[in-house]
């Protein structure tokens, strides 16, 4: 069963989504901003379940409050491609603070060269957005390029972690 909920917070109103496993858990399938490209709606039959996403929901306003640097939820592990799901796996060992460039994680991938685009692509389809932190990724020469969000909203989380010079 899909459920969503959505969630305050300083970049505007997210939109969580997720499936409900045995036990009762819901593990989290997709974190979504207002304008996101290529950003989630909620669908026919989903149900809207507030209480499934407290959990997440508090972690997200102590990373919002500058409480919390690495978010501990249950992701789906069935999204993207195997090399998607391996150049988010890389993000997620991005320390909070830090930035990367985009040859960086196709290097930490084995993709280095012609696969920085796929990299570039594959972080592009990141859809957990803030949870798996695609935002510390930049361009080699320290410019913020893209964003699904928009550039302005990956300024506004480097700066919350103090990864702006």
């Amino acid at each position: 069963m899909t459920v969503y909920a959505y969630v305050d917070g300083p970049l505007g109103e997210m939109l969580l989504v997720g499936r409900l496993v045995p036990g009762g858990r819901v593990v989290l399938g997709s974190l979504s901003l207002p304008g996101q490209k290529g950003g989630v709606a909620v669908g026919d039959g989903w149900t809207c379940a507030p209480g499934a996403f407290e959990e997440v929901a508090g972690q997200l306003r102590e990373y919002f409050a500058g409480e919390r640097e690495r978010f501990e939820v249950s992701c789906d592990e069935l999204a993207g491609t195997e090399f998607q799901r391996r150049v988010w796996r890389a993000l997620e060992e991005v320390p909070y603070g830090t930035t990367v460039s985009y040859g960086e994680v196709a290097r930490r991938v084995g993709a280095a060269g012609a696969g920085v685009r796929a990299v570039g692509t594959a972080i592009g389809r990141n859809p957990l957005l803030v949870v798996r932190p695609c935002h510390r990724v930049i361009g080699a020469d320290g410019a913020l390029r893209g964003y699904a969000a928009g550039v302005e909203r990956k300024e506004r989380l480097l700066g919350l972690e103090g990864a702006l010079a």
